[in-house]
């Protein structure tokens, strides 16, 4: 019998901010990237974003580029310091509905798999921390001296993460009509159109006004909003999104 299993994005799905937003602080902290890289290039993307004027990925693509420049040069060991110290800090600062879930797959023998685009080293952390059976995540390139060279191999797009699919649908013989998968943004498009249950959890409104304009997808997904202390399921069929921001249903 084909095995089920559960395809979870990190950054906004599972943890409630983006891991690379730490990662970025420590490098800071320890004078690898300087100060003036945040308040003149990061900070901002990130007060549009805040003041809800910018987009999220713009801001998270502008702290990617300088993660990429920051470690190049590097020795393998201390980015992987840095992860385990960010993840051991902060690695259960996630949304309840996301832990919740992790538990009922468990509980029904369910295979976890994270695909995200954050560092691998990041991702690594994270599912051992939560009990993932496998995971995917960007891949920052090493020499043979594990010195890091400046070149990604990306995860955080639409193809790549249709790619991982794929490679573990075959690795765990899975049954995507039977499988779920979760994300937030619209690069993880791919990963709903891949299995019979995908669910949104908080998603961006670029991946909702995707998600409306696909007939299919809109029957079959799962929009959950968490906020505060209380948890929403909406039926994408019935939501309508209007404004520069904002919804109804």
């Amino acid at each position: 019998m084909k095995n089920i299993a559960a395809f979870f994005d990190i950054d906004g799905t599972l943890y409630r901010e983006g891991l690379i937003t730490e990662v970025f602080k420590k490098l800071i902290r320890y004078e690898i990237i300087e100060p003036e890289k945040w308040y003149n290039e990061v900070k901002p993307e990130f007060d549009k974003w805040d003041f809800r004027e910018g987009n999220y990925d713009d801001y998270l693509l502008k702290m990617v580029y300088i993660y990429i420049d920051a470690i190049k040069g590097l020795h393998k060991s201390q980015v992987e310091f840095i992860a385990k110290q960010v993840v051991s800090k902060k690695g259960s600062r996630v949304y309840t509905y996301s832990r919740d879930r992790i538990k009922w797959h468990k509980e029904k023998g369910h295979k976890l798999i994270t695909i995200s685009g954050s560092p691998l080293e990041l991702v690594k952390e994270m599912s051992v921390k939560h009990g993932f059976d496998d995971y995917k995540g960007a891949e920052y390139l090493l020499d043979s001296d594990q010195i890091y060279t400046g070149e990604v191999i990306p995860m955080w797009d639409r193809k790549s993460k249709k790619d991982a699919i794929t490679e573990f649908e075959l690795k765990y013989n899975i049954d995507l009509s039977r499988s779920y998968a979760y994300g937030d943004t619209a690069g993880d498009l791919s990963m709903f159109e891949s299995v019979g249950n995908p669910i949104c959890i908080n998603p961006t409104k670029e991946l909702l006004s995707n998600v409306l304009q696909n007939e299919k997808l809109k029957e079959k997904i799962k929009i959950i909003v968490e906020r505060k202390d209380v948890i929403y399921s909406l039926k994408a069929e019935y939501l309508n999104i209007y404004g520069s921001n904002t919804c109804e249903t």
